[in-house]
């Protein structure tokens, strides 16, 4: 099994992401013109009912599982690795399977009297299935990781979100002539069909890694008599030990997510909004200005998942110099990688919505959410500090603090007739600022890390210069007609602009980029 170093591991996931994050953007352009936004509406209220059971039962086990991992391998015994893989298995499956019954059988209860709309009911069903198939893929994932080896979690992914794009697609629109509540879960069972081919893409290539390294794999029979039960419940113990909190820390993230739904809609309803156009409302917001504004995330995500082994391996060698310098590379990419998205997203909001939307009445939404987009981009990389560093109890209450102020700032705001969903906006944008300044004092006080100052006031600068250059160019300088020529057009004169005043300022770090694979041999060339 290839293990790659810490920049290596986040650049294969990083173009993963990226590649699932543009052909994620497929079915959210797509599904909104064949469902229209209420059909999307619809299935967005029953997606963190789904989430809420998986981080229950999956949340925190990818990452024990790779700190577990990292520090098997770190101590050299890759047997422990194959015993924690077994172990986790055996745990995943079993409770996906019984959390699965339940959500069939829960259905009709939870979609008539928690949601606000019951044709969410179909939906329902139709994700169900998907619970145990994440739960075992979650252990795979986690496991590879751990082995500090990107590519087979790369590899999935991409494969996964092509066959989502897929099915979501070709099963809402054949679902359709039954009704918008059906042609919504189509789009869920499109989802679901996405996943089993992840799983199977996973299971290739463990299969594969085993046949080249039998001595490592996970064959062995997982209980065997009386005399395995201890080993097992203790194996099962450690790796809960380590899932708990991280878990509880996830569920109230989901569980926000969940109760936000659920809010929004009722305060909606109180501000005198109809079921069907809260439900809209609620589906463009969460179904296509959320995840725009998440689309640089791709990088924050990566440099998440490779961060929890690096900084577990490196707590456990007690080489506190590579832990500042790792969570120092951290913050800055996803400062640097951030902030020309989050200006193009504030300046053109208008443009970039009608472009892939065909929609430019929700631009109004994406420009109020962009300057606190730089927010969300580093909160993902200090909460994995948080977690690699055994820690998660403190990022759990920072959520919880976060989410209980976006919770009541949503029924407050959202439920004014004057706001509406602009209240809920709000109290998002607030919960993201919350929680990233909880878990940056929380880091700063752990490690005595110093945040790099300077390197946030230049890409504050550049951000400015870069917005203005893009509002000349668009609205000034251009003269071409079509609006989506001229926005890709000024798009990309205005990054160009920003990377040579970022390399300029030294914010790019071509040494670390000359240790990409790819580009290792051009750069020296």
């Amino acid at each position: 099994m290839n293990k790659q170093t810490f920049i290596q591991g986040t650049m294969i996931l990083l173009l993963a992401s990226v590649v699932n994050r543009i052909l994620g953007f497929i079915p959210r352009i797509m599904l909104p013109r064949i469902i229209g936004t209420e059909g999307v509406g619809l299935y967005q209220l029953g997606y963190p009912f789904f989430l809420v059971i998986v981080t229950l039962i999956a949340g925190g086990i990818p990452l024990a599982i790779a700190k577990l991992v990292a520090e098997a391998e770190s101590a050299g015994n890759p047997q422990r690795s194959a015993t924690i893989l077994r172990t986790s298995l055996v745990y995943a499956t079993a409770v996906g399977f019984l959390f699965t019954f339940i959500c069939l059988f829960g259905a009709p209860w939870a979609s008539r009297y928690i949601l606000t709309d019951p044709r969410v009911y179909h939906t329902f069903i139709a994700m169900s299935p998907m619970i145990v198939i994440v739960a075992v893929s979650s252990v795979y994932r986690g496991y590879f990781q751990g082995k500090q080896n990107m590519v087979p979690s790369a590899v999935s992914s991409v494969t996964e979100t092509i066959a989502r794009i897929v099915c979501v697609l070709l099963f809402s629109y054949l679902f359709l002539p039954l009704g918008i509540e059906y042609a919504a879960a189509g789009a869920m069972l499109g989802v679901v069909f996405g996943e089993i081919v992840g799983l199977v893409v996973l299971l290739w290539q463990y299969s594969r890694i085993r046949r080249k390294n039998p001595s490592n794999a996970a064959t062995a029979p997982v209980v065997i008599g009386q005399q395995d039960k201890n080993s097992f419940f203790s194996q099962i113990w450690q790796i809960l030990k380590v899932a708990i909190p991280v878990t509880g820390g996830r569920l109230v993230g989901s569980m926000s997510y969940l109760l936000e739904s659920i809010i929004t809609a009722r305060s909606l309803a109180i501000a005198g909004v109809a079921t069907a156009i809260a439900t809209s409302q609620y589906g463009a917001l969460q179904g296509m200005i959320i995840p725009l504004l998440l689309l640089p995330g791709a990088l924050t995500s990566s440099l998440a998942i490779s961060l929890v082994p690096s900084l577990a391996e490196a707590q456990a060698k007690g080489d506190m110099r590579t832990i500042h310098l790792r969570l120092h590379q951290s913050i800055r990419l996803a400062l640097v990688t951030g902030a020309p998205f989050a200006a193009i997203m504030y300046v053109l909001a208008e443009p970039l919505c009608q472009l892939l939307y065909d929609n430019g009445s929700i631009a109004g939404m994406l420009k109020v959410m962009a300057p606190i987009a730089l927010f969300s981009y580093v909160q993902a990389p200090l909460q994995a500090t948080l977690q690699a560093l055994d820690k998660p109890g403190r990022a759990l209450i920072n959520t919880l603090i976060g989410a209980t102020v976006k919770l009541v700032l949503i029924y407050y705001l959202a439920s004014n007739p004057s706001m509406g969903i602009y209240g809920a906006i709000f109290a998002i944008i607030i919960n993201i600022v919350v929680v990233t300044i909880l878990h940056g004092f929380s880091v700063s006080r752990a490690l005595r890390f110093r945040f790099p100052l300077l390197d946030i006031l230049k890409v504050a600068c550049l951000m400015i210069i870069m917005s203005g250059a893009a509002a000349y160019l668009y609205n000034e300088l251009l003269t071409i007609s079509s609006k989506g020529f001229r926005f890709i057009i000024t798009s990309l004169i205005a990054v160009v602009i920003y990377l040579i005043l970022s390399a300029g300022m030294k914010l790019i770090d071509w040494h670390d980029i000359s240790r990409i694979p790819i580009l290792r041999r051009w750069i020296k060339n």
